[in-house]
């Protein structure tokens, strides 16, 4: 019968390890060196006491205010759900939103598309076209869609010339139409950065298998897609909750959205409790969303940018 032997080699490290012996000193000791932060995180104290400063303090002062002028309570936001103006001009920053985030994922999905598909030269033309938004002065963007979309503007003269008077200045449609434009960068970043990390062999394979490319593209690219579909839908649909200065401009104080509501109510009406009530109700809807987000479709980043973490690990 024979006997086995299981001979193991340590480095020298690990055996000077095992001879130490194990004082409470020395626990001690070994402790307290993972206590002590490594230097590069003094690397972060700054950006983090900016963020302190900017953010977190008006943000706890809000919250604080919401529900403590004069004493505690949640009649601030109870008064949100029973005013009956609150909820409408909720309802119709949502379904403003939902537009929004339709049309750009219309438009934003093709366009990143066909940026996968081109050369390096003309890649660098469509993104430097999507990216003429960030350029762009806020108040000139927006004073030429007023020029664009007034009576007798050039959308106006393009439908009379089919006996049709459309007039989209100071309306849901204008403001929907000017806001798509703006945060149309938002949904193509996040999907050319999905749809280029796709292997194209996959489609190839699936076609050379007798697969018709509209199946293919269904059973195969969309899913591999979806994490950046997700996160740039999610993105758009976010910030158009808090788009202040084009539904501003464009848009009439009848169809007012949340972000001038906010305004209105701390400008005019000198109501800072409600606001901050208002705007922590809008805060949680937003959390909310960008942590689904992040579990079902990557994370995102402050540009747009994704990282489909989910979509990767399971190529």
């Amino acid at each position: 019968m024979r006997s086995w032997r299981l001979h193991v080699e340590l480095p020298p490290a690990s055996l000077a390890e095992l001879q130490t012996p194990f004082t409470p000193h020395a626990r001690r000791r070994e402790m307290s060196k993972r206590r002590v932060p490594s230097p590069q995180w003094l690397l972060v104290l700054p950006a983090l006491a900016l963020l302190t400063v900017i953010l977190l303090v008006p943000l706890g002062r809000s919250v604080g205010r919401s529900v403590g002028a004069p004493v505690w309570t949640f009649e601030h936001y109870k008064a949100l759900f029973t005013d009956g103006v609150t909820l409408t001009v909720l309802g119709r920053t949502a379904a403003t939103a939902a537009m929004v985030t339709v049309i750009a994922l219309l438009l934003g999905y093709p366009y990143a598309y066909v940026m996968t598909r081109v050369g390096p030269r003309l890649r660098g033309l469509l993104m430097v076209i999507v990216l003429v938004p960030f350029w762009t002065s806020v108040m000139a963007r927006n004073f030429a869609w007023i020029l664009i979309l007034q009576r007798n503007g050039p959308v106006d003269s393009f439908f009379q010339l089919f006996g049709l008077h459309v007039v989209l200045f100071e309306s849901v449609s204008g403001v929907v139409v000017a806001m798509s434009q703006v945060l149309l960068p938002f949904m193509v970043l996040p999907l050319f950065s999905t749809l280029s990390s796709i292997d194209r062999r996959l489609l190839l394979a699936a076609r050379g298998l007798g697969s018709h490319p509209v199946k293919a593209f269904w059973r195969i690219y969309w899913p591999l897609s979806r994490g950046g579909v997700v996160s740039g839908v999610i993105l758009v649909f976010t910030l158009s909750l808090g788009f202040y200065v084009t539904p501003a401009l464009l848009g009439s104080p009848q169809e007012s959205l949340v972000a001038q509501l906010l305004g209105q109510r701390t400008t005019q009406l000198l109501d800072f409790e409600g606001a901050s009530a208002l705007g922590m109700l809008v805060l949680v809807v937003t959390l909310v969303l960008v942590a689904w987000a992040n579990r079902v479709g990557g994370t995102i980043s402050a540009i747009g940018a994704v990282a489909t973490t989910r979509t990767e690990g399971r190529r």
